[in-house]
């Protein structure tokens, strides 16, 4: 048809193909003359073919609108029929199965050589109620307002502890002179551009010695929901998802800063959760609702997250100290994959 007759006659054109509709195109050139080609056109997802920005937006916003409605109409079937919830694909539920994982409770068969070896730990007194945990608190030379705050609440936090200057004394020379006075643990808090950064903790007096690199450091007051009312009572101590022998010890480590035995009139709890070798601090108060059977939590404060750089054997010694675990630079010489664990 000319172009004349087109003008003439505008229903004489043959309408657009729809989406999602195959079309056949004769080629009539060379070998392939006669054969037939079918090309598909944009399906409904797909509105790249659209000029008009406004009529794409409106169209992307009806299909997410859609998908909504159907995701939420399959819920709530699933709910009606009582079928179990789909696990939802993480990189915490991918993770690689590791060799040092330990599975079951440590009073199982299989474990009995993890059990025998935590029996004779450098932790094995505190687990068995042989002494009570004395914690000197220290910071770097010359601190910062901040990472003073921090230590005089981890003071608060950590019952039978004391927060000391450090006077530019070396680390060796603090675990000899803490050690003859009777402290277990020493805590050194670093800190880098003016916030805290580090912390070392050295265990009295055979080690080990751990040294991790801190985050996110919350203050009370820098906390909006937070609550200043601390009882000196002993708090109980949480430890989530250490999962592996070299999170078997840190979790050992960390939980022998605290008493014990706690005291549960005072209704605190201390959690140290471990999600992807982060290991998030908390620190909370409960209250019990007799009316609708829960608890509630109110944050204390403060609030961190420690990341493990290395594990020591023995006290603190940079130049001849045996390390059990380090990392060199930002990666683990092992750490081939990203859902690979450590904890």
């Amino acid at each position: 048809m000319k172009l004349k007759d087109l003008r003439k006659n505008p229903l004489s054109r043959k309408k657009p193909p729809q989406d999602d509709e195959e079309v056949e195109i004769k080629e009539e050139s060379g070998e392939s003359a006669g054969k037939k080609k079918k090309v598909r056109f944009p399906s409904d997802t797909n509105f790249n073919h659209i000029k008009c920005k406004a009529v794409r937006q409106m169209k992307v916003q009806k299909m997410l609108k859609e998908k909504a409605k159907e995701k939420k109409a399959a819920k709530k079937k699933r709910i009606q029929e009582g079928a179990p919830k789909g696990v939802t694909h993480t990189i915490e539920s991918l993770r690689e199965k590791d060799e040092t994982m330990i599975s079951g409770d440590l009073d199982d068969e299989e474990n009995a050589e993890l059990k025998a070896e935590l029996m004779n730990d450098e932790f094995a007194d505190y687990y068995k109620k042989d002494y009570e945990p004395k914690v000197l608190i220290t910071y770097c030379d010359n601190p910062t307002r901040k990472t003073r705050i921090f230590g005089r609440e981890l003071t608060r936090i950590i019952p039978n502890s004391i927060s000391l200057y450090r006077n530019r004394s070396g680390v060796k020379k603090m675990v000899k002179s803490a050690t003859a006075r009777g402290f277990t643990d020493i805590v050194v808090i670093n800190e880098n551009q003016c916030k805290p950064n580090g912390m070392l903790v050295v265990h009295l007096p055979d080690g080990p010695t751990a040294l991790f690199k801190l985050s996110n450091v919350k203050i009370t007051p820098e906390l909006k929901r937070s609550h200043k009312e601390i009882t000196d009572h002993r708090p109980e101590v949480i430890l989530n998802h250490f999962s592996t022998r070299l999170g078997h010890t840190i979790g050992r480590m960390l939980g022998a800063l605290f008493h014990y035995q706690p005291e549960f009139k005072g209704r605190r709890a201390v959690t140290f959760h471990n999600q992807r070798d982060y290991i998030f601090f908390r620190h909370h108060r409960y209250e019990f609702d007799l009316e609708k059977g829960k608890a509630k939590l109110r944050e204390l404060g403060p609030r961190f997250t420690l990341k493990l750089r290395s594990l020591q054997h023995g006290t603190f010694d940079s130049k001849y100290g045996e390390y059990e675990w380090i990392i060199q630079g930002r990666r683990h010489a092992m750490e081939t994959s990203r859902r690979k664990f450590f904890l």
